[in-house]
């Protein structure tokens, strides 16, 4: 739970992910878990030569049973995958359903892959208990080969061609479709769902809506018994039982939907059932081993095939057709719904009423948890960002099932795969068995886990649902993940590459993110996955660093295209590519490993000898990166320039510093750490330890630690790789706005390179490096991404990090200029700040309306039907901000969510007062008399009868009071016995299914806004008085501080401060601008 003030409040949503937790109920077992790609992944690629895109293409999806999952459109489905729901729709002139959402393969796009679509994760919340989806489905033919022919004319250096660039959303034609799902409050199993489709245009428009059930398939392949075949059966008109072996009996119960014309009969949907079986003879590959095939509702909608469909109303895919198109559709403005339920148990019929109120509450109970998470009154703009950014977290969770021996040798019933597939790519990991919900980087573009994107995940992850960022780092620990000798696993086109390394970073931050808002130590979970980053830690010193020198290979550690050469690849000059980044990724690794040891220690002494042996060793790498004895090769610091390089080393003195300003060098400051004064006290042995090395490596001590000469704030100690003259120089450089300092954050590659590119001639080949603000101008990696000149949010993340740290050492007592050039003097705790400010500018609306991510797009800025929408793309031109890339990739993206959390109550609005009380004053007056808006219709409700919405057509989302039972139907005295018990079974229903609050529930939550309240004016009244930011106390978050003093902390910045000093307290007067004691209670 959130604590509040030093008490536990639980949210509904709260309560049911402690349910959840404790096994009493599965909240999480149905989920948006159905991928939005699964053809052309590797796990459905059984070709010669390993070409996934060739292989099974997006035309096939129709017409091919998947192997290893399913995917579609708003999908819902269980932990494994078996039972999916999901939604198609059909405009009356495109060839096919719209049951998943389209996009071009790598071969196809200019820049790879990329979805061309405009869809939506508009909210969600960590049980799923509420979930909704926006998809924009235009009313013309989709312009499917203006797509793809469009973007195949375009080359590389040509922007990316979308639909929003076709001008398919002339004239409003197109839906606007919210897909609403949520749980009934006594049984996370029983499912509503509602779909209301909104017609933008100016005429009238027919629709299609078919929602989908069926089953993966999983008897096709001759590894399941035929009895264990489950089926999808028609009971009546509108309702289907659906039976697994497994998954037992579950009902899917459809509602009637109002008809759109003058005087029309309501919508009785037509129920369509076939089996989820590969149509061979559409593929050409022979007689179909089914009669009824996986594309037949395709067949029978569009192509008007009555016997496509099995007229038996039977099968493992079901899809209820429900037609809108009398008197041309619907009209302008209005909306179509559908409604239908799925449970393990049969009302008999929908009650649409109780279904609103369903969805209502949980919409309610949504707002209350995210409130919890984020409470202080920050601007509607920024508290949409957070909550699209959160919803795009929880929606890219998806089921993921691979089993390499399976997939290597084929299946029984199956065409044995060519023998040479199984030595390109991925041989080594034969070890692997996947069957879990993992966090996707992406939902469509990367439907497959990278191990260094789900590290940064688990942090906005770790705010909301702790117990499933932790289970996604604990599995990657696991044997049947983390290969044999140690490595952990890439990504599936290549498990074998190389990650950086940011496990432990992110197991250390969860950690204590969940310590510091929720009050919980889980160092069952800390130790586990230390014991096993031991020996990953001891992977990367034995494969890396082949000589023994402390400095490290890596290959492209994730940064594609960012070198000269294909790190990767051997290099063409021969020798070996002595990396400035790895090397300053292995010393983070050392620092993050020895902050949980530390931690660790606490409670167990024998880690103080572990802390000890990380210790040693940072102070190795520390040295091997800034000095070389005689007759070894050049450190990789260049002195002249002030900056780290990478080299290219031949043995020996024979090494060539390669000068090219990027992000490889700027890796180095990730690499540090303070040593909290308490903690030296707390654990003798390391302290003694640490006075034993330093007494007998004294030259090394020197060169290494700076500390030794001099204490920093609080009497800390410092690790760093760069001391305090390669920092100033590095910050001049990185805090250049002619280098790398952006409008919105820090570029990957300096723009000096633009006027100065860097380039090498070896064996007539030309290679070369130039600053590229926007896409990529080379097919590295896929050529999807850009490294030399973008802004990643991932790496800026970790920058503001390392910043804070230097800060937690220096003080006040260290300032830069900031910008570089600019005269304003600032101290590196506001360095950090300025930059996460600059990060958040990227998504904020300006005095204009525009989102510099929308890249001056009119129709996505202005128009309200789209203002409000936020696409959370890959990465962001170094020049104008412009989005690149992914468009949701609300994986590493997502950490725009915890960036606002931090800082968004003082993020400076454009042109307000620079000065921290006026500005403060300004900010709040501000948002303070802003009304809420959101997205999609208000509330539906309708009898059987009704046709006309009337006022629910407006688009914004209600903010009305929680349910009570102050709603329920009353009992009069003329009412007979029987009418007396179906009131009262309609009361229990109702009071079951919606959740419905009763007094006490009431008064305990008045309580608790009451106590939020009064935590909000504080610090409202501390900010307009004192001016400067909420006091984070950053230190709480990622060092190993006396735990006895900083723990429980909660997601409103609340702690007791019991033994923070008076010096560190004086300090932060300086930093926050107030008494750094007087907001610790909220008082």
């Amino acid at each position: 739970m959130v604590l509040v003030d030093n008490h536990e409040f639980l949210t509904e949503e709260e309560k049911r992910l402690r349910q959840d937790r404790k096994r009493e109920k599965y909240w999480k077992k149905f989920g948006p878990y159905v991928a939005e790609r699964q053809w052309a992944t590797v796990r459905e690629d059984y070709s010669h030569d390993g070409d996934a895109w060739e292989h099974f293409s997006y035309p096939q999806s129709r017409v091919r049973a998947y192997r290893w999952g399913e995917d579609g459109i708003a999908g819902v489905c269980d932990t494994h995958g078996r039972f999916n729901i999901a939604f198609s729709f059909w405009n009356g002139k495109d060839d096919h359903l719209k049951e998943r959402l389209f996009g071009l393969s790598n071969p196809q796009g200019n820049h790879g892959e990329s979805v061309k679509e405009a869809h939506f994760h508009v909210d969600n919340v960590p049980s799923h208990s509420y979930m909704k989806f926006l998809y924009k489905y235009p009313q013309r033919a989709f312009p499917y080969e203006d797509l793809i022919k469009e973007n195949a004319r375009r080359g590389r250096l040509d922007k990316e061609y979308n639909i929003t660039d076709t001008g398919i959303f002339e004239d409003d034609e197109y839906w606007d479709i919210f897909i609403e799902t949520a749980k009934e409050a006594d049984d996370p199993e029983a499912l509503v769902f509602r779909v209301t489709a909104w017609n933008r245009g100016n005429k009238p428009a027919p629709l299609h809506i078919i929602p989908q059930t069926w089953f993966r398939n999983t008897w096709a392949w001759g590894r399941e018994a035929p009895d264990k075949k489950p089926s999808i059966n028609q009971e009546s008109e509108l309702l289907a039982k659906a039976v697994h072996p497994d998954l037992g009996e579950r009902y899917v119960e459809f509602s009637p939907s109002p008809g759109v014309g003058e005087n029309s009969d309501d919508i009785e949907p037509t129920l369509l059932f076939t089996d989820n079986d590969t149509n061979y003879e559409a593929l050409g590959w022979g007689d179909n081993k089914t009669k009824y095939v996986k594309d037949a509702f395709h067949k029978h909608i569009c192509d008007n095939e009555e016997n496509a469909v099995n007229p038996n109303g039977t099968g493992t895919k079901l899809a209820a057709w429900y037609a809108f198109d009398e008197d041309e559709g619907i009209k302008p403005g209005e909306c179509a719904v559908v409604r239908f339920r799925v449970s393990p148990n049969a009302d008999g019929y929908v009650d649409e009423e109780l279904c609103d109120e369903i969805i209502e509450q949980r919409r309610v109970e949504a707002d209350e948890f995210y409130a919890r998470i984020s409470p202080m009154p920050i601007s509607e703009d920024m508290r949409n960002i957070q909550r699209q950014a959160f919803a795009g977290m929880l929606w890219c969770k998806q089921y993921y099932h691979f089993i390499w021996d399976q997939w290597a040798n084929g299946d029984p019933s199956m065409p044995p795969p060519p023998e040479s597939r199984k030595n390109i790519r991925n041989a080594q990991w034969k070890h692997m068995y996947l069957d879990d919900i993992l966090s996707m980087p992406d939902s469509w573009e990367y439907p497959f886990f990278a191990a260094w994107d789900t590290a940064f995940h688990c942090i906005p992850l770790a705010m909301i649902d702790p117990e499933f960022a932790k289970k996604q780092l604990d599995l990657f620990t696991r044997e049947w993940y983390m290969h044999p000798n140690g490595q952990l696993p890439a990504y599936e086109w290549n498990f074998g590459d190389t990650n950086p390394p940011v496990h432990a970073w992110s197991v250390f931050r969860t950690f204590k993110i969940e310590r510091k808002m929720y009050g919980v130590e889980d160092m069952d979970f800390l130790e586990r996955c230390f014991t096993k980053l031991l020996i990953n830690f001891t992977w990367w010193v034995n494969r890396k660093d082949s000589d023994g020198k402390n400095v490290f290979e890596g290959g492209f550690l994730g940064l594609d295209n960012i070198g000269i050469f294909n790190r990767s690849d051997p290099l063409p000059t021969g020798g070996v590519l002595e990396q400035a980044d790895s090397t300053g990724w292995m010393g983070f690794y050392c620092v993050c490993m020895l902050n949980i040891s530390l931690e660790l220690a606490k409670w167990r002494r024998t880690y103080e000898d572990i802390a000890s042996k990380f210790f040693e060793h940072f102070i190795l790498i520390s040295d091997a990166l800034r000095y070389r004895s005689g007759g070894e090769s050049k450190p990789l610091w260049n002195d002249e320039d002030g900056f780290y390089y990478d080299a290219i080393s031949w043995g020996g003195p024979w090494s060539l510093q390669m000068p090219v300003r990027s992000l490889v060098g700027l890796i180095p400051l990730y690499a540090t750490c303070t040593l909290e004064p308490e903690v030296m006290d707390r654990l003798p042995w390391f302290k003694k330890r640490v006075q034993w090395f330093i007494e007998h490596n004294k030259e090394i001590a020197d060169r290494n630690l700076a500390s030794l000469k001099r204490k920093g704030r609080g009497d800390r100690m410092l690790l760093a790789l760069c001391d305090e003259n390669k920092l100033r120089r590095i910050l001049h450089r990185m805090l250049d706005e002619e280098e790398f300092f952006a409008d919105h954050g820090i570029r990957s590659l300096s723009k000096f390179h633009k006027d100065n590119p860097y380039s090498m001639v070896v064996n007539g080949q030309k290679f070369e490096v130039a600053y590229l603000p926007g896409d990529s101008d080379s097919g590295l990696f896929g050529g999807n991404s850009n490294w030399r000149g973008p802004i990643w949010l991932a790496v800026n993340f970790l920058i503001v990090e390392s910043l804070q740290r230097f800060y937690m050492f220096y003080g006040n007592s260290l300032t830069v200029e900031c910008p570089t050039g600019s005269g304003d003097e600032k101290h590196l705790g506001q360095v950090a700040e300025e930059i996460q400010h600059r990060l958040t500018g990227l998504f904020l609306q300006d005095n204009e309306g525009r989102r510099p991510i929308n890249n001056g797009n009119d129709m996505v800025d202005f128009d309200p039907n789209w203002r409000d929408c936020v696409w959370f793309y890959e990465f962001f031109d170094g020049d104008t901000g412009r989005g690149l890339g992914a468009t949701h990739q609300t994986g590493w993206t997502g950490l725009i969510a915890k960036i606002i959390h931090d800082t968004g109550i003082n993020c400076k609005l454009p042109q307000t007062p620079a000065t921290p009380g006026a500005a403060a004053a300004h900010y709040f007056d501000d948002i303070l008399q802003r009304s809420k808006t959101g997205f999609g219709p208000r509330r539906l409700r309708r009898s059987s009868t009704a046709r006309d919405l009337g006022g629910r057509r407006q688009s914004s989302v209600s903010s009305r009071p929680p349910i009570s039972n102050a709603g329920a139907e009353s009992i009069d005295e003329d009412d007979d016995e029987e009418d007396v018990e179906q009131i009262r079974r309609a009361r229990l229903r109702r009071v079951n299914s919606v959740g419905v609050w009763d007094a006490d529930a009431l008064a305990q939550k008045a309580e608790q806004d009451s106590r939020v309240a009064s935590y909000v004016e504080g610090e409202l009244l501390r900010i307009n008085t004192g001016g400067g930011a909420l006091a984070t106390n950053f230190a709480d978050e990622v060092e190993a501080g006396d735990g006895t003093s900083r723990g429980g902390r909660s997601g409103l910045g609340i702690t007791d401060g019991a033994d923070d000093d008076d010096e560190e307290d004086a300090e932060e007067d300086d930093y926050f601008g107030v008494p750094a004691n007087g907001h610790r209670n909220g008082r």
